[in-house]
């Protein structure tokens, strides 16, 4: 006899809204634990194949940190789709210029590619500063414990 596996109904997602204050944390540590909420695997309903995550609204995104020289070495390259439209901006230049981009680009990779990958992004919001447009919706401020092991 094989195992059926639980599949939740769709009503009986809980879905929760959380605020995380962006500033001072480690860009790569901070989008390895959005990306594990917005999927849904702190629950205990998880579904591989399905959206069972919760919303996230991450504030202050001009504020997160890199190690080493990343701020002056690490690229972002972007196309137009025409010979030669090729753009290189290092993260310096695009966190003065576009913070939140640096935020969703770094939970993006780390979410499936695919469909499903696609539907959890939507429920990323990143904003520039402290203020977010998302009040009405009650969120619980998240403090994520991303402990460097530096002293």
């Amino acid at each position: 006899m094989t195992a059926k596996t639980h599949i939740p109904p769709v009503d009986s997602l809980d879905r929760q809204w959380y605020v995380i204050d962006a500033t001072n944390q480690r860009l790569g540590r901070l989008a390895s634990e959005v990306a594990q909420i917005l999927r849904g695997k702190n629950k205990a309903n998880y579904t591989p194949h399905m959206d069972v995550g919760d919303f996230v609204i991450i504030i202050n995104a001009e504020k997160v940190a890199v190690t080493g020289k990343k701020s002056s070495q690490k690229l972002y390259r972007r196309h137009s789709g025409r010979p030669g439209g090729m753009k290189v901006e290092t993260f310096a230049k695009l966190q003065a210029r576009l913070p939140e981009r640096i935020i969703e680009k770094a939970i993006k990779g780390m979410l499936p590619k695919q469909a499903l990958g696609r539907q959890l992004f939507t429920k990323l919001k990143v904003y520039r500063g402290p203020n977010h447009p998302h009040d009405a919706q009650k969120p619980q401020t998240l403090v994520l414990d991303t402990n460097t092991g530096e002293n």
